[in-house]
């Protein structure tokens, strides 16, 4: 089935590129079809299905703190909340007093990668070693990136923490033509300036290889 997903606005994420008002992409299956504006796409596939979005479409987001978010940090279920309160816990001693398992791990890792599909996420970079932290990765599709250095600042669910381009913060631009994967994000901002401004929480939906994994209620 063929899938039009338009916006207010078409990112790139290459500077080379400028953004295209009332943009759309043409997803076939797992990739890109087409790119360009909705009404040319709309004229061109009368039978593909649509989908409009607030905001922009740009591309996913590169969270480059995988291990200190997923391996190092206990995501409480919703119903530990009245014990544990909603944010991650971090800290051996912490962690420790959980007594953590394999089963409890996964759990945890599950939740952190909805989280992080939450604010745009569609990779996430640094080395991972639990296998049922991997597996809540990989079954999200989300993928892994090798980390080259230590990134800067404190671990942050939102990539786009302390970014001054929103290059800073994606794996690769999204180049909109046919073959290339369909994952991108949509956020509910006027432009670039104001994704930067308000960061990876005004996610409203993310898609990864063509499949809508996060869409806000």
């Amino acid at each position: 089935m063929l899938t039009i997903h338009t916006a207010d606005l078409l990112v790139t994420g290459d500077p080379r590129r400028s953004p295209v008002p009332g943009g759309a992409i043409l997803v076939s299956g797992r990739e890109i079809a087409s790119a360009g504006p909705y009404e040319e796409l709309a004229a061109a596939y009368p039978s593909a299905r649509v989908r409009r979005w607030p905001g922009l479409i740009g591309p996913g987001l590169l969270n480059a703190y995988g291990p200190e978010l997923l391996e190092r940090a206990y995501h409480p279920d919703p119903r530990e909340a009245g014990e544990l309160g909603g944010e991650p816990i971090t800290g051996e001693a912490a962690l420790a007093s959980l007594g953590m398992t394999d089963t409890r791990w996964g759990a945890s890792a599950r939740r952190g990668v909805q989280r992080m599909l939450a604010h745009g996420t569609v990779a996430v970079a640094g080395d991972l070693w639990r296998a049922a932290v991997v597996d809540a990765v990989r079954r999200a599709g989300l993928s892994m990136e090798e980390r080259f250095a230590e990134p800067s600042g404190p671990p942050d669910l939102d990539p786009l923490a302390g970014c001054s381009s929103l290059a800073e913060a994606i794996l690769m631009p999204l180049v909109p033509h046919e073959g290339t994967a369909a994952t991108f994000a949509v956020f509910d901002v006027p432009d670039e300036a104001a994704l930067l401004a308000r960061g990876g929480g005004t996610c409203v939906a993310t898609v990864v290889d063509g499949r809508l994994v996060h869409r806000r209620r």
